[in-house]
C-alpha cells in the first residue's frame, strides 16, 4: 500500500508545487488575468498564492508537515476557484465550459487535499518519517505487553 500512496503523493504534491513555480515565473500575465476578475492587489495575490501552492506542493511531496501543506492548497483552492473560475458569470458558451472544466477540477483536487488531512503522520517515505519507523514499531510492538502488564496489576489490585 505504501507505493500507490507515495506515487499519488508525489503526483498530487508536484502538481501544486510546478503550479506555485509557475505563478512566480508568470507573475504578471497571472496578475492581469487576476485583475481582470476583481482581484484586489492582483500581483500581491498571484505571488502569496505563489507561496501557498509552493509550500504545499513540496509538504505533500515531501510528506513533511502534509497536514500544513494539505491545508495550504485547501485555502488556495478554496478562495481561488469560485474567484478565478466563476462560470455561472460567464456570456460566452466556450469561456463558461472552459471555466466550469476548471472549476470542478479544483473541487476535484480540493477534495483529494481534504482527504490526506485524514492520512495519520508521518506519512510512509517521508522525510519526516526518517527513522521513526523504528521508535513506531517498538511502540506497536510494546503496546500488547503494556496493556497485559496492566491487566495483571488490576487483577492483583482487586
Amino acid at each position: 500500500m505504501k507505493a500507490p500512496f507515495l506515487l499519488g503523493r508525489m503526483i498530487f504534491g508536484g502538481f501544486f508545487l510546478y503550479n506555485g513555480i509557475n505563478h512566480f515565473k508568470e507573475y504578471k500575465q497571472l496578475a492581469q488575468y487576476a485583475g481582470s476578475k476583481g482581484v484586489p492587489t492582483p500581483e500581491a495575490a498571484v505571488l502569496s498564492s505563489g507561496v501557498a501552492l509552493t509550500v504545499g506542493g513540496a509538504s505533500i511531496l515531501l510528506g513533511a508537515k502534509p497536514k500544513v501543506g494539505s491545508l495550504a492548497i485547501l485555502g488556495f483552492l478554496a478562495a481561488v476557484s469560485p474567484m478565478i473560475h466563476d462560470f455561472w458569470n460567464e456570456k460566452d458558451p466556450g469561456q463558461k465550459q472552459n471555466s466550469q472544466i476548471n472549476f470542478m477540477k479544483n473541487m476535484a483536487l480540493l477534495g483529494g487535499a481534504l482527504a490526506l488531512l485524514g492520512v495519520e503522520e508521518p506519512w510512509p517515505a517521508s522525510v519526516a518519517s526518517h527513522g521513526d519507523e523504528e521508535v513506531e514499531a517498538e511502540n506497536e510492538d510494546e503496546r500488547p505487553l503494556r496493556l497485559s502488564q496492566r491487566r495483571m496489576q488490576n487483577r492483583k489490585a482487586a
